[in-house]
């Protein structure tokens, strides 16, 4: 079977590329990491109005979706631009509101995360929320309640410092309880498969890139065969998470998802590493702007899943097709 993606979302993917590329995003980014969040709300509503948010929300709350195999089509691109903030929290808080019996919090908070006013976060007990200082919407689930969180607490140090974790203030606003948190996970999953497969590929292209440049011995580094084995290693294993991120974007079963993610994170993971062999001492600096990617490709690795409870979804998973 053949996993492509058709004209119209291709279209899509190229206009969304385009507008990345326009943006600068690792100035964006390195902004986002010291808490100056302008430029990166400048650019969310941007990503919102190409409607980016609107694919995980219905119709009826001024979405176009459900569409998971274009909202995990434009994952990969913000992933390849290393694009910062809640991009896949606020997926699951929009799943998450829309799947409400009560269509009341949804009727009034989610217009304002499709049009990209609002940007949500959301975490659970013992956990920490991802950039709870710059979302609007702060949902906490506990005890089988779901609630809007009043505030924040103090900035935690993360691996990526684009990633900003924070914990969530107890208490706020009742929204509903028992919340379809598992239908949630499984979209914020499928998100940060798509985002991680984004963020392998551009590593891979500046390593690409960069091999060709660099010389020693008086030829291109990109020449010796032990470098051109490392590279298509990577490329292997990052075409081989591909089809299986639109396969699971197909399906939406918890342990396709599952399965997508922990390939797609561990194929960016992998080609991280050899992104930063590579590159040789200059892949160290934070300065370089590679590390922009190094660290997200590891921190996403563990995000909404470590690689071994995403193993065990797929070990223990029901049907894998609806």
């Amino acid at each position: 079977m053949r996993f492509l993606l058709d004209t119209e979302q291709r279209a899509f993917t190229e206009s969304l590329d385009a507008l990345l590329r326009a943006a600068d995003t690792p100035s964006v980014v390195r902004d986002w990491g010291r808490g100056e969040h302008a430029a990166g709300r400048a650019l969310w509503s941007r990503i919102a109005r190409a409607g980016v948010f609107a694919l995980a929300v219905p119709e009826a709350y001024e979405g176009v979706g459900p569409l998971p195999v274009e909202l995990a089509a434009a994952f990969v691109e913000l992933g390849r631009h290393a694009v910062p903030g809640p991009l896949a929290e606020t997926v699951a808080a929009a799943v998450l509101l829309a799947g409400l019996d009560d269509p009341g919090p949804a009727k009034r908070l989610l217009p304002a995360l499709v049009s990209g006013e609002a940007m949500a976060t959301l975490a659970g007990p013992g956990s920490y929320a991802l950039d709870g200082d710059a979302a609007t919407t702060l949902l906490s689930y506990d005890g089988g309640e779901l609630r809007l969180a009043p505030g924040h607490g103090p900035i935690r140090p993360s691996l990526d410092p684009a990633r900003r974790l924070t914990p969530l203030a107890a208490g706020g606003e009742r929204l509903a309880t028992d919340p379809p948190l598992a239908t949630a996970l499984t979209w914020a999953r499928l998100a940060v498969a798509a985002q991680a497969l984004g963020v392998g590929l551009a590593l891979l292209d500046r390593t690409v890139a960069y091999v060709k440049q660099r010389t020693q011995f008086g030829v291109p580094v990109g020449s010796f065969q032990a470098v051109k084995h490392r590279l298509a290693d990577a490329k292997v294993a990052l075409e081989f998470a591909r089809p299986l991120v639109l396969g699971a974007a197909l399906t939406l079963a918890p342990a396709d998802v599952a399965a997508a993610k922990v390939t797609a994170c561990e194929a960016a993971y992998g080609t991280a590493r050899t992104a930063l062999q590579l590159h040789g001492a200059i892949g160290y600096t934070a300065e370089y702007d590679l590390s922009l990617w190094l660290t997200k490709a590891r921190a996403l690795r563990t995000a909404w899943g470590s690689p071994g409870e995403c193993r065990a979804e797929v070990v223990s998973g029901g049907p894998r097709r609806r």
